[in-house]
């Protein structure tokens, strides 16, 4: 399967570490351009599309730090990783409190990177298993229109047997057709412990118990129908953040 190539601005006032990353991205099949400076990549951002800022933090003038604020403003969903020669750098904090996804330290660690590349050009894929067909239909639409890859399945007896490595975030109904969500959650993690589980349910009262039990054997978060999709896709994004961190920091 083949990709197109991810954007990528690296910014760093020292030219050699610059062309040394943008020339590397670029052997790797990414469109890779470079900025001396904070004022500089602002610029080209603002003129520019990108799909992940690689930013070092110590710069005269702009620094990394509050370059990432002013691309946030412009744009708040594109990526920035910041690179670092001093990790615990007080500004490292605050970077990573305000959002970018990891500050690097230097030396890189290039085939993290890679992969972290890699990961970020996938689709974030979403499972909806629900035995309301209808609910499945609209909700799959919905995210399918914001970009997401949807998997739907109504019958929760074909899960076990449909659910692979690599399903992305698990959307799991607790009342399902006179099947328990949370023994069915608690079957998942045995086969999948790494799965992502988002519990969707209407029964906020009458599941509270089973609710309590599911996100103590890791499940994500609950949300609870009608469903708030605001609330949905902030979930989604921090888990991806998350998964993203992971790979850039392993």
């Amino acid at each position: 399967m083949t990709h197109d190539p991810l954007r990528i601005l690296v910014v760093d006032d020292d030219p050699s570490m610059a062309k040394t990353l943008t020339d590397i991205f670029r052997v790797k099949g990414h469109q890779a351009e470079m900025a001396r400076s904070g004022p500089e990549a602002l610029e080209k951002v603002r003129h520019g599309s990108f799909d992940c800022v690689l930013s070092d933090i110590k710069m005269p003038g702009i620094d990394g730090v509050d370059l990432y604020r002013a691309i946030k403003a412009l744009r708040p969903d594109l990526p920035l990783v910041l690179m670092t020669a001093y990790s615990e750098d007080s500004r490292v904090k605050e970077g990573l409190e305000e959002g970018a996804l990891a500050a690097l330290t230097k030396p890189l660690n290039v085939s993290s990177l890679l992969n972290f590349f890699s990961y970020l050009r996938r689709e974030q894929s979403v499972v909806i298993v629900d035995d309301d067909p209808a609910f499945c239909r609209t909700l799959g639409d919905l995210l399918l229109l914001q970009g997401f890859s949807v998997t739907r399945i109504s019958d929760p007896n074909e899960v076990l047997d449909r659910l692979e490595t690599n399903s992305g975030v698990l959307l799991l109904g607790m009342k399902l057709n006179g099947i328990n969500g949370l023994g069915l959650l608690r079957s998942i993690k045995m086969e999948h412990p790494g799965q992502v589980v988002i519990l969707v349910t209407g029964y906020r009262q009458e599941m509270a118990t089973s609710i309590e039990a599911a996100l103590e054997i890791g499940a994500y978060t609950c949300l609870y129908k009608p469903l708030e999709i605001d609330k949905l896709l902030q979930s989604l994004a921090e888990i991806r953040r998350r998964e993203l961190n992971r790979i850039l920091t392993q």
